[in-house]
């Protein structure tokens, strides 16, 4: 009854699923998708705000109403007075960063109308100024700073993208995996379903030639419990491919009601892979490799700000304006003051109890940890390579000999077929022959879906498509990197 039930369960209309399909649903509805392009954005942003800082900053600041009253003791007459000012005034800014120095040049004026009062001399005093001045900063005896943040920021971007592009490469893994357990177990449930025929047929064989006396009452029931076995076998199979599509719904995101069938082709056709070819261009383009050389760069800016730890440096500041006042505004420059400024500013470390050595030997040593990690990862790239060529040349082998396996099992079982019709043969006899057949044809599918996998695998560890011997650089990698 139960399998009565599976076989006569109603189909409802189904999507029809190609690989495509399913990487493209994959990549829609994977968390780890949409947060590796949330990162990606972010390290984009970042870099983009950071370099829209290197341009001219123009602002004005603008101060409404200003107002302080205060007491002050006057040394030179001994007494007290109150001071009491009101002012209004703004400031309008300019001010450009220098990349190529880590300087930054500004230029300021400012405008002001003030209102003070004095009871000391019991004065009153209201007028314009204003102070036009152009400076310049400039650090010396250092690291460029700007710069080596924008390098960070760059080298983030990069390092963001390549975690976005390794993540689909491994969505691109798993979603084929899924996807092709999909279909073994749907090659599973057609072989149950061919090995229940083959049993149904024998049964009514044995059936008849138990009621015609031509057999004896043992081999019905031996029949009985083939077909028995087969229809547990189809049911499992059934069972299993169910399983297998729920998690391969999961794994897409796809709803669990969603009826589908795959399609795909899975034909054996040879591929030559270059060894050499594959380890060069792996070594070459790897985007693990290249993010470890990311990390040993960051290593040694870091090696770069240790070594700025109480170091000696300094900064030049230059500044040359003029400052106008009068109560009239009309006349604020009628008598101007020219006011150049020049400071040297040295800082000059004494002792700081070995702190900038510690620091240095901790950025050195963080250094040779990521030149080891560098050159483990070089070394991993090539022996997955060489172990994946291996394994292709194998299963290309195992195929073919599953193949001939196939056709042996097959035709061994319409030979014995026709013994057992023959009454030369018994049916537990048969039943070995059957399970045999089922097993060659598992034997195949199954070898003919890890080639498919291993070839794919080849091509995520050396980035060459071999199939159309071409670079295989995921486009997202190449746009992000190329709008940089």
């Amino acid at each position: 009854m139960i399998l009565l039930s599976l076989l006569t369960y109603p189909v409802f209309s189904q999507r029809i699923l190609t690989l495509e399909d399913a990487m493209n649903t994959a990549i829609k509805n994977s968390p780890e998708i949409m947060k590796s392009e949330l990162s990606m954005t972010i390290s984009k942003e970042n870099l983009n705000a950071r370099e829209a800082a290197t341009k001219a900053l123009i602002k004005f600041q603008l101060t409404p109403f200003y107002y302080n009253q205060t007491r002050e003791f006057n040394n030179l007459f001994s007494s007290w007075s109150t001071t009491e000012t009101k002012r209004i005034y703004g400031d309008f800014i300019v001010s450009q960063p220098i990349k190529l120095t880590d300087g930054r040049i500004t230029l300021q004026n400012q405008l002001s109308y003030q209102d003070a009062s004095s009871d000391f001399t019991d004065s009153r005093s209201k007028g314009y100024s204003n102070n036009l001045f152009l400076s310049y900063s400039q650090p010396v005896f250092t690291y460029n700073k700007l710069r080596m943040e924008l390098n960070q920021l760059r080298l983030s971007l990069e390092n963001s993208t390549l975690s976005y592009a390794i993540q689909r490469l491994y969505l691109e893994r798993q979603v084929t995996t899924y996807f092709y357990t999909v279909y073994q177990r749907k090659m599973a449930l057609s072989v149950a379903e061919d090995e229940l025929k083959n049993q149904q047929a024998g049964y009514e064989i044995i059936k008849s030639k138990v009621e015609g006396g031509l057999s004896a009452r043992e081999e019905l029931l031996q029949a009985e419990l083939n077909l028995a076995t087969s229809e547990s076998n189809l049911q499992n199979a059934q069972v299993n491919l169910a399983n297998a599509k729920d998690d391969f719904r999961q794994y897409i995101g796809m709803p669990l009601s969603e009826e589908f069938d795959i399609i795909t082709d899975v034909e054996f056709k040879e591929v030559l892979v270059d060894m050499e070819k594959a380890i060069q261009n792996g070594l070459e383009t790897r985007m693990e490799l290249r993010q470890r050389e990311i990390n040993l760069q960051n290593s040694q800016d870091q090696l770069t700000v240790a070594k700025a730890t109480n170091e000696f440096a300094g900064t030049v500041d230059l500044s040359i304006g003029v400052i106008g006042e009068d109560p009239d505004l009309a006349k604020i420059y009628d008598r101007p003051t020219r006011s150049p400024q020049v400071m040297v500013t040295f800082n000059i470390p004494v002792w700081d109890w070995g702190e900038r050595k510690s620091r240095i030997k901790a950025a050195e040593a963080a250094i040779k940890i990521e030149e080891i990690n560098l050159a483990s990862e070089r070394t991993h790239v090539e022996l997955a390579i060489r172990q994946t060529f291996r394994s292709l040349q194998n299963l290309s082998m195992q195929i073919e000999i599953a193949r001939q396996n196939e056709k042996n099992a097959q035709l061994t079982y319409e030979i014995n077929q026709e013994r057992y019709k023959n009454g030369d043969l018994t049916g537990m006899d048969l039943n070995l022959f059957q399970n045999q057949l089922s097993e060659k044809k598992m034997n195949l599918a199954n070898s003919l879906i890890s080639y498919k996998l291993e070839l794919l695998n080849m091509k995520i560890q050396s980035l060459w498509d071999f199939e159309n011997n071409t670079s295989f650089v995921p486009k997202e990698l190449q746009e992000n990197l190329l709008n940089e």
